[in-house]
């Protein structure tokens, strides 16, 4: 039986993750979660009680030592290190708790997995966000982006980049603590991974509440910016199969991105999304993007598809009716 820990596992990411996994009758869980951002609902609920002889979730401060205590010597073959502060809008409100929480998370559960007897694999989930700063910077991003681009962070004092700067550092901890205390180690970085059960802070969800509400004239900001979006069955697919690959297992730590091709305008996003709903606003208000915001973003997956096999499947009108109809039955609490 093959035993995983997931961290931040009652998120968007996590839960996704566990479901996924599950499908796997070799495999058993414990996720844990200071249920923050995550939540204990309906879906979630579901999962550990369909699961019970299989999930353990714990609830927990993962900022403090002693919680990772609690976990040593339980033989741990993965370790999927998803949590962290997300989110725009929690940038730029809570940027230094940010800061702190992102990184003393990773930095203790690094210290951990080196003391373990039996040495997990670590899975970090790293950012586009790391290094989006370069093209408004230098303009010299090149499109698509492969991995090796520098990781830039545009102005320190912007909030924005808080979290971009947690995603940074956070990727040499894990390229220097796997040398040091001699685990294995991959980064990945997502792009816009979106689907059911993302919260109610992100585009493609907050898009989601304002059809259903019939909001007109419809907001669109940075309409002209450009993003790919990654449905989240396709994106914890690649995670899954790039701890299992052998090519992971050391020494060499490889960074991956994950994401789709599709790269979109955010007012065509807007406009799939009023054709798979079937509503359309009779007017639009077109604003600026935030400070900060990144004028176009395309990954480069050409190595994870070389290395690990993987590609993204589901097309982007498939996700956004099913991201759609989870939200239509789950909306957000008044």
């Amino acid at each position: 039986m093959k035993k995983i820990l997931i961290t931040g596992g009652a998120g968007f990411i996590g839960f996704h993750l566990a479901k996924r996994l599950l499908t796997n009758c070799d495999v058993s869980l414990t996720l844990t979660d200071n249920l923050a951002r995550g939540r204990m609902d309906k879906d979630l609920s579901d999962l550990l009680n369909a699961n019970k002889d299989r999930v353990t979730f714990i609830q927990s401060d993962l900022t403090v030592t002693s919680a990772w205590s609690q976990f040593d010597e339980q033989g741990f073959d993965h370790l999927y290190h998803l949590a962290a502060i997300n989110g725009t809008k929690n940038f730029y409100e809570k940027p230094y708790e940010t800061l702190y929480i992102n990184t003393m998370t990773l930095i203790l559960g690094i210290e951990w997995a080196g003391r373990q007897t039996k040495k997990p694999k670590v899975l970090f989930t790293s950012s586009n966000e790391a290094y989006a700063g370069g093209l408004n910077a230098f303009g010299q991003l090149p499109i698509p982006t492969p991995e090796q681009v520098p990781l830039v962070i545009e102005n320190v004092y912007n909030p924005r980049w808080t979290y971009a700067g947690t995603k940074l550092i956070g990727e040499q901890f894990v390229i220097w603590g796997s040398k040091k205390f001699g685990f294995p180690a991959v980064i990945v970085r997502p792009h816009n991974f979106y689907g059911p059960r993302a919260g109610y802070d992100h585009v493609i969800p907050e898009f989601c509440e304002r059809i259903m509400k019939r909001v007109d004239p419809f907001t669109i900001n940075g309409a002209d910016d450009t993003r790919t979006f990654c449905y989240i069955d396709d994106a914890v697919e690649a995670m899954r199969m790039t701890m299992d690959h052998p090519s992971t297992d050391g020494p060499e730590i490889h960074t991956f991105h994950i994401g789709d091709r599709e790269e979109i305008l955010m007012r065509d996003l807007a406009e799939k999304m009023f054709d798979v709903t079937g509503w359309h606003p009779q007017n639009k208000t077109i604003n600026p993007s935030p400070e900060g915001s990144v004028k176009r973003r395309l990954a480069d997956i050409t190595k994870i598809q070389k290395i690990i096999g993987w590609e993204p499947k589901i097309k982007l009108v498939d996700g956004l009716k099913a991201t759609y109809e989870w939200y239509a039955a789950n909306p957000k609490p008044e």
